[in-house]
């Protein structure tokens, strides 16, 4: 793969739940679905949880495809409208945006400064795509690792 995107699902505190790898060349509205897909946590007890509750997405997710995918998964989307995505304004019910909730988007550039904080992620040494892939796992690990140390310090775990 000669250019690659990394796309990334977090939460909250801006951990990656999610990291896929995909081509540059791809749009990053298309990207959306395999990484929701790959979104898996493992409870105790009961079923694993599938999907998020909630997502905050740029205005690059704006498209009737993913509202669409949201609403019938169940999922509260928050996406901005890209006026260039409209060739004429689009009449009915206009698009939800919670400017409030928005806001939290920060986390998912927080999980994206994390991981190119790994100075060999960060200039794409490496050629073989499961290479790369597996850097983003272990990296990911490593994020997940310093977090629970932080927690475990400050007497929260």
């Amino acid at each position: 793969m000669k250019g690659s995107k990394i796309s990334i699902l977090a939460d909250k505190d801006g951990l990656p739940l999610s990291v896929a790898l995909f081509p540059a060349n791809i749009h990053d509205s298309k990207t959306y679905k395999p990484t929701i897909e790959d979104f898996k946590i493992n409870r105790e007890a009961g079923r694993p949880i599938t999907r998020p509750k909630a997502m905050n997405c740029d205005s690059a997710y704006d498209s009737e495809e993913i509202r669409s995918y949201n609403r019938r998964r169940g999922i509260k989307s928050n996406i901005p409208v890209n006026e260039r995505n409209r060739k004429n304004k689009k009449r009915g019910r206009p698009k939800k945006f919670m400017q409030l909730d928005y806001k939290f988007r920060r986390y998912v550039e927080r999980a994206f400064a994390w991981l190119t904080s790994f100075k060999r992620l960060a200039l794409r040494y490496e050629i073989e795509e499961k290479s790369l892939i597996g850097l983003l796992y272990l990296v990911s690990s490593l994020i997940y690792g310093e977090f629970w140390d932080e927690l475990e310090d400050k007497g929260g775990c």
